[in-house]
């Protein structure tokens, strides 16, 4: 019996070193960010508290309100364009077509780079002296315009379109992991019914890859409430404000206009944001399931 003790304690006495990083080094981090949004920290961090002063003085900054109104667009169009781009180059891939292997690896592959390679990568082929304008013109079309990352009005979608870019091959392996699992018994008596095929997806597969569309919504819905190194690398967050978001907004006055409270007060609200993406994802995928199961 004694044995059996020390075999069971073993692997909780090596997780104790993981538990103290977790505890020290992530939820203590957060907890002094927020202690410091509520002082009136600037320069260096002090502990007079104010509040929620830093938090009004947020909300009624120009700049900040234009980068929520930014990131929500952003988030909108790269979230949706995903899932409908995903969805679809999940379909096609599974009709059995040839070199599948070859189309996948392509289509998932810029999902490997990070978001400062694809930011570059974006810059140049909207470059107008250098990318795809120059490239189209010199074949003939003088009038073709394609530099929207240097447009006020069109920055944000050149950073949708590099976005969507890259995550969209993560969706569609998501979705053909779904696929693959929809019962053949499913489509042949579709067929033999002859219901079409777009209401058989509509009706039957849609609802049948739910787990893969709430997880896909919770992995973009993230990296659009952190989304800085593309934007930085593409536009800087510009021209202006244009492209300007939360995170940006972060590290601009944590790090440029020293104004540590202001920082923090931003970055707390980021941390709320995606903790309500977070908690009903945990909850449904987990806490749910398991209450489920005990009950069965």
């Amino acid at each position: 019996m004694t044995q059996r003790r020390k075999i069971a304690w073993a692997p909780r006495l090596a997780l104790i070193p993981a538990l103290l990083v977790v505890v020290f080094a992530y939820l203590g981090t957060m907890a002094w960010t927020v202690w410091i949004s509520l002082t009136s920290s600037r320069l260096l961090p002090v502990n007079n508290f104010v509040g929620a002063d830093q938090y009004a003085r947020l909300f009624n900054d120009a700049r900040w309100l234009v980068s929520l109104q930014n990131i929500a667009t952003f988030g909108v169009l790269f979230v949706g364009i995903c899932l409908v781009l995903g969805f679809l180059l999940a379909v096609a891939l599974d009709q059995r077509i040839r070199a599948e292997d070859g189309l996948r690896t392509i289509f998932l592959y810029p999902y490997s780079m990070s978001f400062i390679v694809t930011g570059l990568i974006w810059q140049w082929m909207m470059n107008p002296t250098l990318g795809i304008q120059k490239s189209v013109r010199d074949l003939g079309w003088t009038s073709f315009s394609f530099d929207w990352s240097v447009q006020r009005d069109m920055a944000i979608y050149a950073v949708v379109i590099a976005g969507v870019w890259q995550a969209s091959g993560l969706v569609m392996a998501l979705m053909l992991a779904g696929l693959r699992g929809v019962d053949q018994e499913l489509w042949k008596a579709a067929r033999v019914d002859g219901v079409p095929a777009w209401r058989f997806y509509l009706s039957i597969v849609l609802p049948l890859l739910k787990p893969m569309i709430v997880t896909s919504v919770v992995l973009l819905s993230i990296a659009v409430v952190k989304v800085y190194d593309l934007v930085i690398a593409l536009t800087n967050g510009g021209p202006g404000t244009a492209t300007s978001m939360p995170a940006t907004f972060v590290m601009d006055y944590l790090f440029s206009r020293q104004n540590i409270g202001l920082a923090t007060a931003a970055s707390s609200v980021m941390l709320v944001t995606v903790l309500c993406v977070l908690v009903p994802w945990l909850y449904v995928e987990y806490f749910r399931k398991d209450r489920a199961g005990a009950h069965a």
